[in-house]
């Protein structure tokens, strides 16, 4: 099947290839993909290119993302796939199962897949059996880390990948190491950032309504959602009892996982009243309350990142990163779980002690427009 598929690709004329530009295929599956995505689909629609939008529905909840195709302004999914939630096997399985009669039937000249989620390595491994050309967005970042499922997928993805899209140095350094080909490598930049640069004047717009909806002035921001922080009762607990204990200095807004808020509901029903729960946010509202926090308390990945743009003081709850960036050139801090370093952490926040530091380099708002000229060329 997959020489079969190859073989009538490579025969196409060239200068058929040419006058109908790309045919490019774009594969999301969870809320980052979608910001990241967004401004690739539009530079590709900017040089004439045909596309294709899959959503695999990795994510399902609609406050979890169906809004963001609306707030991020790309179209609806050409293709939904539907697979909801499931074991990390069970949902590679079934993306993997419904996205390959996709791919044989659109027959792209090149599957983009995003980040580091369950999606991403899923299309990437019937991309790499049917002999489909492979670009990885966010390639090459490492937390070193093989206990992290998204770990696995990097590696597995990278090594499959035709084309390897990195958003800084250290990813070129990181394949490089594991044996990637230089021409393969393209450092571009980090597309979130292009995404964050588009929308920031109209989430600006809506933070003084949602700060009178919040009843805040000065506040910390506060997202946590990965199993290894929410899970277990051991870790979660206690770090909830240091944001109780903090939110007396500052208050914390919460916006909870429906994940988490099902499975700590009484617990967090007793916190403290400085910590006040809300249900998530979309795009352009989080990304408000970003901008003005006094700090922000996370264990996601790209919060990271967008902290590090916007000099809002970040302190991650995690062992390791893979965006090692955002604190040699940011404003990131890992804390893990010292409890006491995540106080010293907080208060330095606090009394502005902390230097901001320029965006690392080709952090611009232009990184999707290099991806495609590069994919262009």
């Amino acid at each position: 099947m997959a020489a079969l598929y190859w073989n009538q690709r490579q025969d196409k004329p060239q200068e058929e290839e040419r006058k109908r530009g790309m045919k490019a295929l774009h594969v999301v599956g969870a809320r980052p993909n979608f910001m990241k995505a967004a401004p690739v689909y539009r530079a590709m629609a900017q040089a004439g290119h045909e596309q294709t939008l899959v959503h695999t529905g990795q994510h399902y909840d609609a406050l979890m993302s169906d809004v963001f195709f609306e707030a991020l302004e790309i179209p609806a999914p050409d293709e939904s796939l539907n697979v909801g939630s499931g074991s990390h096997a069970q949902q590679t399985a079934a993306i993997m199962s419904r996205f390959e009669p996709v791919l044989l039937k659109r027959r792209p000249d090149i599957v983009l897949v995003y980040g580091d989620v369950n999606s991403t390595v899923a299309a990437a491994l019937v991309c790499a059996k049917l002999g489909v050309r492979l670009g990885h967005v966010e390639a090459g970042l490492r937390s070193f880390d093989r206990t992290m499922p998204e770990e696995i997928n990097r590696l597995v993805t990278d090594q499959l990948a035709d084309m390897l899209f990195t958003p800084s140095s250290d990813g070129d350094e990181n394949l490089v190491r594991e044996g990637v080909a230089r021409e393969k490598i393209f450092l571009v930049g980090n597309v979130m950032i292009d995404t964050l640069v588009r929308f920031l004047p109209k989430a600006e717009q809506l933070f003084p309504e949602l700060k009178k909806k919040l009843s805040v002035d000065r506040y910390g921001l506060v997202t946590l959602h990965r199993p290894s922080n929410v899970d277990e009762g051991a870790i979660f607990l206690p770090m909830l009892e240091v944001l109780s204990e903090l939110s007396r200095e500052l208050p914390l807004v919460f916006p909870v996982h429906p994940r988490t808020r099902q499975r700590w509901a009484a617990e967090l029903e007793g916190a403290g009243p400085g910590l006040q729960m809300i249900e998530p946010l979309g795009y352009l509202e989080f990304l408000a309350l970003q901008q003005h926090a006094s700090v922000v308390i996370t264990d996601s990945g790209g919060i990271q990142e967008e902290t590090t743009y916007l000099g809002t003081p970040c302190l991650t709850l995690r062992e390791n990163t893979e965006r090692p960036i955002t604190i040699t050139h940011g404003t990131n801090l890992l804390i893990g779980r010292d409890w006491e370093k995540l106080r010293r952490g907080f208060y330095a926040a606090l009394d502005g002690s902390r230097e901001r530091k320029a965006p690392p380099p080709l952090w611009d708002g232009k990184a999707a427009e290099r991806i495609a000229a590069t994919l262009t060329k």
